[in-house]
Formats: structure tokens, sequence, C-alpha cells
């Protein structure tokens, strides 16, 4: 961008005082790694910087993780994608309203030599449950992530209780959905994953979407002010502007263009009720 050029030449040459460069405005934003890994906030993000002159600063770690950053007040605005999770932030007092900005989808990847036999089909319960039977390896993100959050939702549907499995077939990784499938793929595993991390993923190594298409893979992100009641240093002018531009026709609008090589990864549905 023109205006971040124009500060390293400022910094560079040592122009100006500092505290004409530290007025810039900027916010916070703590968000997951989906977001960052697919490249779609390196896509948007330009957008609104050019078009408001405020510059977002992106912390991007698994859901649970943002969401307890926000709570401390190390953000002003949260962009994760568990519902429940979010509702809950709001309610506690923690977050100002909830907002749907956009969705995709979960798919199990796993080997292609599939040793639970559950390539082709459309339910996640079942796969899982036919995966704990085989006893076929699994790596989870296991970071209390959105992702983590969504997997553990479907264990449970299936009458599986992973942690017990923990250190043996069940591989829990404690990082984010990039290395996650990097164990998968160096283990032959089976994985849950974002389709957008998983269509920005390099080393699939044997490793192929096998189960997709369940409505219960369904994948909505929100976006919440954090409360500057709690938090009075929140950027809150700053961070609700951006908000009101992200579900707004413009921000949407740069959600459906990010479609790498001709793919859409995410799609906008915000609605103006919240």
């Amino acid at each position: 961008m023109i205006r971040n050029v124009f500060r390293a030449v400022v910094l560079s040459l040592g122009l100006f005082a500092g505290p004409t460069l530290a007025e810039e405005p900027f916010i916070v934003v703590q968000s997951t790694t989906s977001t960052q890994n697919s490249g779609l906030l390196d896509h948007i993000l330009p957008w609104f910087e050019a078009e408001t002159g405020i510059d977002v600063r992106v912390v991007a770690v698994g859901t649970g993780q943002a969401i307890r950053n926000a709570i401390n007040g190390d953000g002003d605005v949260l962009l994760v994608h568990s519902k429940a999770d979010e509702e809950q932030f709001v309610a506690d007092g923690w977050g100002v309203e909830r907002f749907d900005v956009m969705y995709n989808d979960f798919v199990l990847v796993g080997p292609k030599s599939d040793p639970a036999k559950v390539k082709g089909g459309s339910d996640i319960v079942a796969a899982l449950a036919a995966v704990s039977q085989a006893k076929a390896p699994f790596a989870s993100r296991g970071d209390d992530s959105g992702t983590h959050k969504a997997e553990l939702r479907h264990w449970d549907a299936a009458g599986v209780d992973p942690a017990g499995a923990s250190g043996t077939w069940y591989r829990e990784t404690g990082s984010g959905m990039g290395a996650t499938l990097n164990v998968a793929s160096g283990m032959d595993a089976y994985a849950l994953t974002d389709r957008a991390t998983w269509e920005s993923f390099g080393n699939r190594g044997n490793l192929e979407v096998l189960v997709e298409g369940d409505p219960r893979l369904f994948n909505q992100y929100g976006v919440i002010l954090v409360n500057p009641e709690k938090h009075p240093r929140v950027r809150a002018s700053a961070g609700q502007r951006f908000i009101d531009w992200l579900i707004g026709p413009d921000g949407q609008a740069a959600i459906e263009a990010f479609q790498p090589n001709g793919q859409q990864l995410f799609f906008p549905n915000a609605k103006a009720e919240g």
C-alpha cells in the first residue's frame, strides 16, 4: 500500500516527530488462524485500510485463545468461529454485539488408503465412529480452537471420548490448523479442518478430502466489538467502523471477491440484526 510505503520512508529518513506517527489510528483484531492462513485477511484488509486510513493489526490464534485475549482487553475486535462461545462472550458483558459475517464448512481429510473406510460419505458422526472403531490415526488440534470445539461436538455425538485414546491413535497437537495438517500428512492420519485452510495447504502428501457435505459441518464466523465499558482502552470508534465495513456492502463484496484459483472459500452472509 502507498500509505505503508510512505510510512517506511518516513521512518527510514527519520522525518517527523514520533508523536505524529503515533497518532495514526489502528485497531487490534483477535482472529482465528483460518482467516490468516487462507489469505483472506491479506486480501480484504487493504481495502478497509485504503478507505479509512485505519491500520488493522491481527493476532491470529485459535478461537478459544482469541476470546481469552479479548476478555483480557488485548484487542478491540473479535473475529472468530464458535457461535455459542461468541454469544456467551456477549452475554457475559465482554462484547457489545455479535454479527454474522461469513461462513464456509469443515471437511474430514484422511489418507488415500482410508483404513476407516469413510471415503465418499457425508455423515461426520458415522465417519468419526468408524475412525474410532478402526483405531486409525487421527490428528486433533487439541487447542480449544473453533475447529477443535466442533470436532469434540462430533465425537460426543458419535458416543466416543477420544481423550481416553490420547497418545495412541488419537494425537493432540496443541497447534494451529496448518501445523496439525502437517502432522496428519506425516502420520497418514485423519483430521478435521476448515475448507479454506485445506485449500491453501500445500503439504498434503497422501491426504485427501474424504467426508464433506454434512449440514453439521457448517462453519459460521462472527464479529464482535470488545466492550469499552470493561476495557476503557478499547478503540471503540475505530473498531465499530471496521465492523460496520465488514458487515456492510464493501466488506461483504471484498469477502465475495476472495477466490484464490477461482474457488470461493468464504461466503458472506451478514444480516442487519446480528
